[in-house]
């Protein structure tokens, strides 16, 4: 594609050019060639169906993990997670050594591998909470914890500018990729103080179904707010509050 530069931007097609608006600015691309009904049966183009199939099964598992955090994902994303998330599930896939190509799937792949997976680029949950936790997920009983001995908030929590307080969240999720379905469970702190004074132990437990034959996780996130007389204001909307994929339990 081509990234159109000047005064005047087209948005349309002239002639084999389709001019367009995307995040990324003015674009302009040529008409593709190849039809629907050759790529579907072309012997030539069996890799890219199979890639097709893998890449639309990425896709579907991607969106089943955001809706099952989607409590902790309303505060907190970038307008490119769904598309990295999506190419973190095409390695989930691909990592399958079970099924063959174009078969293959999450649930056969390594989920593990979405173990500290960002939702948010602009602020990461690794570069934003430096206090030590415990993740643990217990396949059998179906609890999923989160535990963080005190500490000093300013000095273990990287803030964006003009934070006065902050909440610490949680959220364990059983996501049958499969059938498209989730079990999830949350938790949150109060809205605590951001400053030099230790904080209480944090202790979040998140409950899904005991004994479990789908993939658990555990999603750790931060939200900041500025208190202004007395009313806590979420800290430019959230465009900076991390949240982490901190434990993975696949099968």
């Amino acid at each position: 594609m081509a990234r159109q530069k000047g005064i005047i931007k087209l948005d349309g097609t002239v002639g084999d050019l389709t001019f367009y608006k995307s995040q990324d600015g003015y674009l302009a691309r040529e008409k593709g060639g190849i039809t629907a009904s050759r790529m579907a049966s072309d012997p030539a183009f069996q890799r890219t169906r199979e890639n097709g199939s893998e890449f639309g099964r990425a896709g579907k598992a991607g969106k089943s993990l955001r809706t099952a955090l989607r409590v902790l994902l309303l505060n907190s994303a970038d307008n490119r997670m769904v598309s990295r998330l999506t190419q973190q599930m095409v390695k989930v896939i691909q990592a399958d050594a079970i099924n063959i190509r174009g078969q293959r799937n999450v649930i056969d792949g390594e989920a593990e591998l979405l173990n500290g997976f960002e939702f948010n680029i602009k602020g990461k949950l690794g570069t934003s909470l430096y206090a030590p936790y415990t993740a643990v997920i217990d396949r059998m009983t179906g609890e999923i914890t989160l535990s963080i001995p005190s500490f000093i908030p300013n000095a273990m929590i990287v803030a964006p500018g003009g934070t006065t307080h902050y909440k610490i969240t949680s959220a364990g999720a059983e996501v049958d990729f499969e059938a498209e379905t989730f079990v999830s469970s949350t938790s949150a702190t109060a809205i605590l103080p951001w400053g030099a004074t230790a904080s209480t132990v944090v202790s979040q437990l998140n409950v899904v179904s005991a004994a479990s034959t789908s993939p658990l996780f555990l999603a750790v996130g931060l939200e900041f707010y500025q208190e202004v007389n007395g009313i806590m204001y979420p800290l430019n909307n959230g465009s900076f509050n991390p949240v982490a994929i901190v434990a993975v339990s696949g099968l």
